[in-house]
This record gives C-alpha cells, structure tokens and sequence, in this order.
C-alpha cells in the first residue's frame, strides 16, 4: 500500500495560490526529496500534508495508506502515523523539553531517554521548548520529537537550515537510523525531506527527487544527480536534465 498519495493537489496561503496541482506517492519504506528556491511552495506542501493552520485545499487530495485525510486535524493525522519537523518553531518557556517528551511517550508508547541521549538533547530536558535555542538545538529537539512518535512518514523541513556541520552530523545519523536501517524488513518509515544545501544526501541513501519551482513538481528523478545538475545550472537547468522526468 502506498503511504502518501498526493493527486492534483492545489493550496492558497491568505487567497493566494501557492501549490498548483502537485501529485506524487511515496511507497512504504522510500525516503523523497524536495528542492526548489525560496518561495517556490516547498514549506507549504508539507504543512499542507500534516495539516497546518492558514492554509486551504481547493482542490486535489491527500491519501495516507489509501485513506483520504484531506478534511482531517492534525491531532488526527498524528493518530494515524504522520509527523513534521518544521524548519522553525515558536518558543514555548512555559513547556519544558522534558514535559512534552513525556507526553509524547506516553502517547506513542515510546521511551524517550534512550532518544535524548542519543541526540545530545538531555541538557536540554529542563528548559523552555525552543526558548534560546541555537539552530542545532532547534533541529535536534524537533527530531527528538519526531523520534519518540516514531510516525511511519516523516516530513522534514530543511533539517540542514541553520545548523553547522557536527549537528548536521547528528541529525542525518539520526534520520538515516529512523528512515533507512541496515536490515531492508525493517524500513517500516517512510519520508519527505525539504533540502536546499543537499548536505542530508551525504547521509540518506534516497530512493526519488523532486524540483518544485512555482507551486509546481517540473522535475523528478536520482536525487543526486538533480542535484548536481541544480549545482551546476541552478534549477531552471533541472529541466534540461536527460534522466528527469515531469518535464
């Protein structure tokens, strides 16, 4: 069974249209990637999967494991097997790391002292969630999260934004431990991960690319060679690509 169904699907952000007819599947245990330049509706597609605030579908749906969840919450969606990991988040004094972990664990039925310490997060445990965080702190409190609800689709946005080079070290271990483990009957989770410096390829061996450019998927294929032909030529160039597809 396909994990994410994306069919036509077209979203405005305060009556603007921001995704245009985006259609995509992610079969169980495959890891896609986005890219695109700033603006082009990256964010937006994935906050429109999980079903964030401030955005409305006016057309198209989204299917998680065959079933339609285009009108349902996020608590909901949660339920189901979905978790974001939002490039940026609000900082919450008031909920401490630890608190929301144990809330979380005892939701997901998953200890979450074994995560913390794997993750480097347990200095972190008594302070306000995301209040005066660095950009590594940012990331590796939101996958401490995302791992304690162990979601069988992961959505991550840009975990490579703001963070330098030994947190991103942590972080691609840490998704490449969850997404892709050595033992291929165990790939159970499955993910769409928002990249714009590719550093997360260096960790993920990732099964399908796409290049969102205007609210629309134009471009699909190896991961890594849309990449380097984006490296080399930008994303326009990405068209010209003999091995992409959606052209």
């Amino acid at each position: 069974m396909i994990i994410l169904t994306l069919e036509k699907l077209s979203v405005k952000a305060q009556g603007e249209l921001i995704l245009d007819r985006v259609s995509l599947e992610i079969p169980p245990g495959e890891t896609h990637i986005l890219m695109g330049p700033n603006g082009s509706g990256k964010s937006t597609l994935l906050r429109a999967i999980m079903g964030l605030g401030g955005l409305r579908v006016v057309s198209g749906k989204i299917f998680f494991k065959g079933r339609d969840v285009t009108k349902l919450s996020v608590d909901e969606r949660a339920r189901l097997g979905m978790g974001i990991a939002m490039q940026s988040s609000p900082a919450l004094p008031e909920v401490t790391l630890k608190g929301l972990a144990g809330v979380l664990a005892e939701r997901f039925k998953h200890q979450w002292q074994p995560v913390a310490a794997e993750l480097n997060c347990e200095y972190l445990l008594d302070r306000g969630l995301n209040d005066r965080f660095s950009g590594g702190e940012s990331k590796r409190a939101e996958l401490f999260q995302l791992m304690i609800q162990r979601p069988q689709l992961l959505l991550v946005d840009e975990p490579e934004s703001g963070v330098d080079l030994v947190n991103i070290a942590v972080v691609g271990q840490a998704l490449k431990k969850l997404l892709k483990p050595e033992k291929i009957k165990n790939r159970e989770h499955s993910g769409l991960i928002i990249t714009h410096t590719g550093h997360i390829l260096n960790y993920l061996n990732a099964d399908q690319g796409y290049v969102l450019i205007n609210g629309k998927l134009v471009c699909e294929g190896n991961p890594r060679d849309l990449f380097e032909e984006i490296s080399k030529h930008g994303f326009e160039g990405c068209l010209a690509c003999a091995e992409c597809k959606r052209r």
